[in-house]
Order: C-alpha cells, then sequence, then structure tokens
C-alpha cells in the first residue's frame, strides 16, 4: 500500500507546477474555462470548507450525481482533502436504481444536476442534496467558490476509504468496491510509470468520470504526473477526431484513452481521410475486449499500435501491453508493478500452468479492501488474501495474459458492465411475462449487445414492445435490450439451471 494520500499527492503536484493548466474544460467542443494547478488547489479546499459546514466528516460517502464537468473534479478533490468518501454515479440511472445506491451507501449529502434534481428529490427523502447546475459556466458558480480557502487539516490515512465504485454483480444488485487512498495513489503512480505519463503530456478526456477508467486511471494519473487534462463535456467522435488531429487552439494532445466502442465511432468518420494525429504519442483501449482486427484497423487509422490493457473497479488497472516492446493484438497484456496474479482452476483452487485456461486471481496495493456493507460477497470474493476475479484467462509463455471468457454472466456493452439478473427483474415484472434469461451476445459496435429470451405466460398477450417500453421506464437505455425473443420454456439442465450459452444460440443462429 502507498504511504501517501491522493490529497498529498496532488498538493505536491500543485507545488512543483502552481502557474500551470491543470484542466481546460470544452462544452460543445470550444473552450469554456481553464484552471491552473495553483487554483485547483485553492478551489479544491473551498470545496472541503463547505462540505465540513454543511456537516460532512471524514468517512461520510457523498453521492456525485450530476453531469461531466470542472465543478465535478473539485468537488471529487474537496471530499478527498477532507476524508469523505465520493461516491460517482452515473446521471442515466433511474428512480428504483437510485432508491438502491441510496439505501445501500446512506449518504450524509447528494449533489444532484438540474435535470436530476426531480429524481432526487422523489429517491432521495429528507436527506440533504444540493443542486449543482452545471449548464453555468464554473467560475460563475458561487455555491461552493464563496467558501474560504484555508487548507484543510489532513487527517486522512492511506488505509482510509476514498472511493466507492458501483459495479453490477451476479446477484442482481450492484456492489461498492470500495478503494482506499492508498489503492487510488498505488494505481496511478503504476501508470504514470508504465505508460511514461509526465507534465508535457496533454490527455484529451472523454471518458464519463463515475468510472475508474476516466477517473482513476485518465484524471488521477495525469493531474499526479503534472499532465494538462483538455476535459470534454461528453464524447462526440467529430469532436475527438478534431481535436486529436489538429489540437485545440495552441494545445496538442498527446495521449488519448478510450473503450473500443470510441473507437470504432472514431473509425468511421476518420478513415479515409488525410488527418494528422502524429501528435498523438499513446493510444490505450480497455473496458472491454479489443478484436485483433479492431487492433490493425485503430493502427492504420491513426498511425501507432493500441495499447490494450486490462482493469477493474475493485482493483484498479491490472494489466497492460507495453509502450517500449512488444504489443500482442487480443493480449491484455502484462502484470503491472506489484501485483501477483495465479491461474486457478476454479473448482479444485489449484494453480495451473501456462497455456491452461483458469480463473484469474489477484493480489496487490491496488485491490479493494472490499463491498460496501456486504460481507458473504466479500467472503466469496477473497480466499487467503486473493481477490477472484470472475474472469477466465490464461498466460502465454512470454508472461501475456489473455481473457478468455467470464465465470460471471456479466455482459459489457460498450465499456458498460451490465447485470443480466437485473434486467430480468425489471423484465419478469411486466404484465404477462412468467420469466426471463439475459444475455450478452458479440456485436461489432458495443462489443457486446443486451439480448433476452422471454416466456409469456398461458394465454397472456404481451409484446416485444411492451417490455422494451417497461425496460427504458426503469433502465438505463445500455442495460436496455435489443432483440427479445418469445420461447415456450427456457433450456434447463436436469438440475433446473438456465442455461444461458444455449439461450446466447437462439440469438447466434
Amino acid at each position: 500500500m502507498d504511504k501517501m494520500t491522493l490529497s498529498r499527492c496532488l498538493e505536491l503536484t500543485c507545488l512543483k507546477f502552481p502557474g500551470k493548466t491543470a484542466i481546460t474544460f470544452c462544452r460543445n467542443a470550444k473552450v469554456e474555462t481553464e484552471i491552473t494547478f495553483d487554483a485547483l488547489d485553492r478551489d479544491s479546499n473551498r470545496f472541503a470548507n463547505k462540505f465540513r459546514r454543511m456537516g460532512v466528516e471524514k468517512g461520510d460517502r457523498v453521492i456525485l450525481f450530476f453531469p461531466k464537468s470542472l465543478t465535478f473534479v473539485v468537488a471529487h478533490l474537496g471530499l478527498q482533502k477532507i476524508g469523505a468518501i465520493s461516491v460517482p454515479l452515473n446521471t442515466g440511472f433511474k428512480k428504483s436504481e437510485m432508491e438502491y445506491f441510496i439505501r445501500d451507501s446512506n449518504p450524509k449529502l447528494i449533489l444532484a444536476g438540474r435535470e436530476q434534481e426531480s429524481l432526487i428529490r422523489q429517491a432521495a427523502g429528507e436527506l440533504t442534496s444540493i443542486v449543482v447546475d452545471t449548464d453555468k459556466p464554473y467560475q460563475t458558480d458561487a455555491i461552493f467558490l464563496n467558501a474560504s480557502d484555508a487548507k484543510i487539516d489532513d487527517h486522512t490515512a492511506p488505509d482510509d476509504p476514498a472511493l466507492i465504485i458501483y459495479t453490477s454483480g451476479t446477484t442482481g444488485k450492484p456492489k461498492g468496491a470500495v478503494l482506499t487512498q492508498g489503492n487510488l495513489v498505488h494505481d496511478a503512480k503504476n501508470i504514470i510509470r508504465i505508460w511514461e505519463i509526465s507534465d508535457p503530456d496533454v490527455l484529451c478526456h472523454a471518458l464519463p468520470l463515475f468510472h475508474v477508467h476516466g477517473l482513476c486511471f485518465a484524471l488521477h494519473t495525469c493531474l499526479l504526473a503534472g499532465a494538462q487534462v483538455i476535459l470534454l463535456d461528453s464524447f462526440s467522435p467529430e469532436t475527438v477526431v478534431e481535436i486529436l488531429s489538429k489540437g485545440l487552439e495552441d494545445r496538442t494532445c498527446t495521449v488519448f484513452m478510450a473503450v473500443p466502442s470510441m473507437y470504432a465511432k472514431m473509425m468511421e468518420i476518420a478513415e479515409g481521410k488525410k488527418l494528422d494525429f502524429r501528435g498523438v504519442r499513446l493510444w490505450t483501449s480497455g473496458s472491454a475486449p479489443l478484436l485483433p482486427k479492431d487492433f490493425e484497423r485503430i493502427r492504420q487509422t491513426f498511425g501507432k499500435e493500441p495499447v490494450e490493457r486490462e482493469g477493474m473497479s475493485e482493483t484498479g488497472m491490472n494489466f497492460s501491453n507495453p509502450v517500449m516492446g512488444v504489443r500482442k493484438p487480443g493480449s491484455i497484456g502484462l502484470p503491472l508493478p506489484g501485483l501477483q496474479v495465479r491461474i486457478v482452476n476454479p473448482e479444485t483452487f489449484e494453480d495451473l500452468p501456462a497455456g491452461e485456461t483458469g480463473e484469474i486471481w489477484l493480489k496487490g496495493p491496488a485491490v479493494t479492501p472490499g463491498y460496501w456493507q456486504k460481507h458473504e460477497e466479500n467472503a466469496k470474493a477473497f480466499v487467503d488474501g486473493w481477490f477472484r476475479s470472475g474472469d477466465l484467462g490464461r498466460v502465454d509463455e512470454e508472461g501475456y495474459y489473455y481473457l478468455t471468457d467470464r465465470l460471471k454472466h456479466i455482459i459489457i456493452s460498450g465499456g458498460e458492465n451490465i447485470s443480466p439478473k437485473e434486467v430480468e427483474a425489471v423484465i419478469n415484472r411486466v404484465e404477462g411475462v412468467s420469466e426471463s434469461s439475459v444475455v450478452g451476445v458479440p456485436d461489432d459496435k458495443w462489443g457486446e449487445k443486451v439480448v433476452a429470451a422471454v416466456v409469456p405466460k398461458k394465454e397472456a398477450a404481451v409484446s416485444r414492445e411492451a417490455i422494451m417500453s417497461y425496460c427504458k421506464e426503469h433502465l438505463h437505455s445500455w442495460k436496455c435490450p435489443k432483440e427479445i425473443r418469445f420461447l415456450d420454456a427456457l433450456p434447463r439442465n436436469a438440475m433446473g439451471k438456465v442455461l444461458k450459452k444455449e439461450v446466447e444460440k437462439l440469438f447466434l443462429s
């Protein structure tokens, strides 16, 4: 475990590069606000002091439920300064989903966007909430910036929880992976080291901030390295292609991080055009598998091989192909420094030799101490200090790792983790539905897409449209099934367990 906290590390960076631009926030492809490292330190002090005046203390959870913005970043950093726990959530979540997250995390405070205000009023009851209007330029929002910028007395320790990232679980209910201060610092320093991130770098940040990919791997890493972050309000393939090829005013981006579905949309725009991407030294891909054919397509379109890597909400980044060295298409690469890895027979727990497929077990300074308030899940997830990833994989003779399947039936669509059981629970509430089975099948655009096999009740009249409409009302769009097949009965084995592979075949034939 690293001996430093995230706030202390960032404070040292701010002292080293006080007048250097830390973040350039762009709205609709236009520069709206720039903030130096010195100002970032001052403003996060203001947020921290405001939170304290509102009664937020060390260990309290604060939900961040508003759009990607500079305010989001500074609020998160302010919470870290007082030892509170950030709980970032996707603004697309619906009322029933938010009710669960609020019950589970028991927050002291909720920060909600204008469009999320009504939902939070319904879901949060008497909990204290603040509406954050991210449509306003950052510098004009006085909710937090009128507070004192006095330095906070930091009593936070490396083992203290810093972040809760909700991830889909096999039980159907999301689990909150707790990441400590030490977890976050070790992860950021690891990435800085292996990807050679330094202060001359400029990151084009087009990822959401409610995942470890965008928040930890991208934002934390670049800020701690003293690099500049071009923070886009949302992902637009046209905007990203233009910024990466032409720069943003006088800035040339050197680093870009994305998921495969983002690259697919960008390549539709960039292919066949004479664009200059030579300023970008590092293209990385993660959060979902990158097909070997797409690896080659990225190389041809953007002029460099992508660096494919693998990470989890529970562990930070685990594997990466080398920046200087052989990058193997289809491989997630080599273990990061400090990470121990085993390939284990999931039934006997015996270690397997190179070339054989088993469950990937992990141990290291970035691995979560456990899920928030989930004692039974923690008992299943850890064996003698080893974290069971739930992923099946293998290692070759040169030490490169490959993901081959998942023990858990989590669907990864466009980099988003989706629990089939959660979707099934919603479909099964539709009037006229007896039961359902949700699986993921390959999709050229999203990596996987959600599909559902549905068994109607006898003599019931239920339509695809009714199921789709109900899902859209209760689930984020990326969780909703893209195809539905009606069956008389779900395929099952002798023990009555649904045969997911047989369900998948229905949509592949």
